[in-house]
């Protein structure tokens, strides 16, 4: 174990020399062993899940799930024609990810199945379902003109999209009765849903357990938990993209705040698993190192789209290549840590697996980005935002990226979750399939 910068690195003798080491806020281990006397210990099968945001491009961790399905159903011995059961105990989501984690808690009690359901809901989604613009088609001719038509759209839904057809959407996928279900039956302890504050610049994980919890919510610098049913309005409020969708306002500890994507200011991703004492985290995000290097390199000014796409870029920066980046640097340390020692300290070592895309989303976007509703394509592209010329078009991918929930592109990016995780088929059922810890690890492709 090492300290940098308020951030301890956790390691065990006996993780394989190829993996990462994955670090651990101080805080959070520390409040962790200071509970952990009063709190039940989880047991060394129990997995987290956690799902980090990116608007429709969580479509690849759809993928991911579904192939993971597979191999467990195909690895479950047959007894009694039970089916396998649901494979997590806790589940977070941020963003899109957390209407994921949503969709899966709540059918968690028919087992195994719920995973290959979502990406059946997955298939069936069309931007229709998510927002809407209206717009004349004309207005992709004139910058003025496509001004004027998200001005009044600002005016009317106090963001650049209506996302009235995300709440119904919500409301058909969503079963809250079934999320309540599971927790009471056991099949889950937790669903966790994470939003930032734009009144207090806060980061909240609200969180729906099963009855009398162990684990107690907590108030970090910064970020703070609160228990509370999870609602529609909490998953609108998680995934409401800065700018693209309204803030949503919420009740915490006795006042309305008003909360916008929790991919916001998301520091430590893994944090609330960590708090309810996980200590297998299965963590799928959708971020790409790729992208530096998509747009080519321009000595003209930036365009819309250019600014557009690094925006979004910044809102769903994936802390885990941060996380990696970190562990690589002291990994050397921590392998000189004598046995003894590591033996001797009073904490649980992780065993963390992430999973995150082996090609290009947009690059996988640029493909795609016909497919936008027309009152979308010719707004944004009226603005400058989709110039698909002058060395833009990576940026313009990249925005369009976040809103293309077309079947074409969801499917492809579904298609590329499943070979991302049967590429990996061993590491997964070897993780699954574990019956012991193995120490600190994240994994990259």
């Amino acid at each position: 174990m090492i300290l940098v910068n308020g951030t301890l690195y956790l390691h065990t003798p006996r993780a394989r020399p190829e993996r990462f080491f994955h670090p651990v806020s101080l805080d959070t281990l520390i409040v962790q062993n200071l509970l952990g006397a009063d709190q039940s210990e989880p047991s060394c099968d129990a997995c987290a899940l956690v799902l980090l945001g990116g608007g429709a491009r969580t479509a690849y961790q759809v993928g991911v799930l579904k192939a993971l399905a597979a191999m467990l159903a195909a690895n479950s011995p047959a007894a009694d024609n039970t089916a396998p059961a649901f494979p997590f105990k806790w589940l977070f989501g941020t963003s899109a990810g957390a209407l994921n984690a949503s969709y899966l808690a709540s059918r968690a009690s028919l087992g195994l199945q719920a995973l290959p359901q979502l990406a059946t809901f997955w298939s069936q989604l069309r931007s229709s379902h998510i927002y809407r613009l209206e717009a004349p088609g004309w207005v992709r001719a004139n910058r003025v003109f496509a001004g004027w038509t998200l001005a009044r759209q600002v005016k009317r839904h106090r963001a650049l999209l209506d996302t009235l057809p995300l709440v119904d959407t919500l409301h058909h996928a969503i079963d809250l009765p079934g999320l309540e279900h599971a927790l009471h039956q056991q099949d889950i302890d937790v669903l966790g849903v994470t939003a930032s504050s734009y009144t207090t610049g806060e980061h909240w994980t609200f969180c729906q357990t099963r009855p009398d919890p162990a684990t107690r919510p907590w108030s970090r610098p910064g970020r703070r938990a609160s228990f509370q049913p999870i609602t529609i309005e909490h998953l609108m409020a998680s995934s409401a993209i800065p700018f693209l969708f309204p803030a949503v306002p919420l009740w915490v500890e006795g006042h309305k705040e008003h909360f916008g994507d929790g991919s916001m200011r998301q520091l430590s991703p893994l944090s609330p698993a960590i708090q309810f004492g996980a200590r297998r985290i299965l963590v799928i995000g959708v971020g790409q190192p790729q992208r530096s290097g998509l747009g080519g390199h321009s000595n003209g000014e930036p365009t819309a789209g250019t600014i557009a796409g690094h925006a979004m870029a910044s809102v769903f920066h994936d802390t885990l290549q941060a996380d990696v980046e970190q562990a690589q640097r002291v990994s050397q340390t921590l392998s000189r840590l004598p046995p003894e020692l590591a033996a001797a300290l009073p904490y649980k070592p992780l065993e963390v697996l992430a999973l995150q895309p082996s090609f290009s989303l947009d690059e996988l976007a640029r493909k795609h980005i016909g497919s936008l509703p027309a009152p979308t394509r010719n707004t944004l592209t009226g603005l400058g935002a989709l110039d698909t010329g002058r060395g833009s078009a990576g940026s313009a991918a990249a925005l369009a990226s976040y809103l293309l929930f077309e079947p074409d592109f969801v499917h492809a990016l579904i298609e590329l979750g499943e070979h991302d995780a049967w590429r990996r088929k061993d590491e997964l059922i070897a993780f699954f399939g574990a019956s012991q810890m193995v120490g600190a690890s994240l994994a990259m492709p």
